[in-house]
């Protein structure tokens, strides 16, 4: 349980850090309307849903005891201590707005040819995201020791997207609500702190369960 905790709160706290992804959401959200940016929304999940397979199919053929899979674990670690500290030097450096003039959220259904457009450019935006492929790859060498067997962590992926879709149409049906996106601004400097702390928390510790 504690694992799943401290996992589960790594990436839901690096997914609410914004990014690529995040940015194309919610700019579609404010210039198309939630419907439309719903088809961002699952491109992005699915763009991710497939790194984590390929991350969690790939490392589950490892030998724990192997040098291949120390090696990926040591740069699994690196990749998320880097991560981290990047969190904690730019806290706070990104903001989200509204374009001024534009509309908020459309209530009209969603034209079929601009909700597969932007499902193209999420899916798009997360599979060229080389961030992603590198922190589920960490996370997924992180949970491949003997005591996560293959349902444990497929169970974590399936969370996974999970997340990452229900977070993503959250802020597609919140980001025309200029009370929400103060809100979520204010809170931002701390959620990039928290994250780039846990990160790091999660790095030394299977450093240390390596070495030890």
């Amino acid at each position: 349980m504690e694992q799943f905790l401290l996992v589960a709160a790594v990436h839901f706290l690096a997914l609410l850090s914004p990014g690529p992804d995040f940015f194309l959401i919610t700019r579609t959200a404010i210039h198309q309307g939630w419907r439309i940016a719903s088809g961002a929304c699952l491109g992005v999940a699915l763009a991710n849903g497939a790194y984590i397979a390929l991350a969690f199919s790939g490392v589950a053929g490892l030998q724990p005891d192997s040098v291949l899979f120390q090696v990926i674990q040591v740069a699994g670690c690196a990749f998320l201590l880097y991560v981290g500290v990047l969190f904690l030097r730019h806290a706070g450096a990104a903001t989200l707005r509204a374009p001024a003039g534009q509309p908020a959220v459309s209530s009209r259904p969603a034209p079929g040819s601009a909700w597969f457009r932007a499902f193209g450019l999420g899916a798009i935006s997360a599979l060229l995201n080389p961030k992603n492929a590198l922190f589920y790859a960490s996370l997924a060498a992180m949970l491949s020791g003997p005591d996560n067997g293959a349902g444990t962590r497929w169970f974590y992926g399936v969370w996974m997207f999970a997340v990452v879709l229900g977070w993503d149409l959250l802020m597609a049906g919140l980001v025309g609500r200029a009370a929400a996106m103060e809100r979520f601004n204010a809170a931002l400097p701390w959620i990039e702190r928290l994250s780039g702390v846990l990160l790091i928390i999660l790095a030394l510790a299977v450093l240390g369960r390596m070495v030890i």
